[in-house]
């Protein structure tokens, strides 16, 4: 069975309170919910982790490496632009990874369209709201399994 950690940053854990003019009023549980329910009917395993600590995010990438995940699902929040370390991380572990963000990045603040992260990223999914998710599970699932066929060639 296919497995994805899906790895949210700060303040997503505050989805349906802040801003909801820019990331909806559907909460953190709701995002959760809707990831499993696409997964299940995809049979693929899926765990999740939110942390507003960049180092706690950090290990949590290398764990994914011992736990052999096929695919890890990220939004790094407001650590999309400041972030080195999760790049390393990323890089380190050599996880197929697509980098995720509800809102459109490149429409908002001058700051925010810089991503460390998608200088490793497969694919960057922005501004699709809650099935920037799902759209990322199913990139991941094509890739996945379209590696595998390759390699039984």
């Amino acid at each position: 069975m296919m497995k994805i950690l899906v790895i949210n940053g700060p303040n997503l854990n505050f989805l349906g309170v802040r801003e909801p003019e820019i990331y909806g009023k559907k909460t953190y549980k709701d995002l959760v919910r809707i990831i499993k329910l696409h997964a299940k009917k995809d049979k693929v395993k899926v765990k999740f982790f939110q942390s507003n600590h960049e180092g706690k995010i950090v290990d949590r990438i290398q764990k994914a490496y011992y736990q052999k995940f096929d695919g890890i699902i990220i939004n790094p929040a407001a650590y999309t632009h400041t972030s080195v370390a999760i790049l390393d991380a990323l890089k380190s572990v050599n996880i197929l990874t697509v980098e995720v963000h509800i809102s459109d990045i490149n429409e908002r603040e001058e700051f925010r369209k810089h991503s460390y992260v998608s200088l490793y990223a497969k694919t960057t999914i922005k501004g699709l709201g809650f099935k920037g998710y799902i759209d990322a599970l199913r990139y991941i699932e094509g890739y996945v399994e379209g590696s595998r066929k390759y390699k039984e060639k």
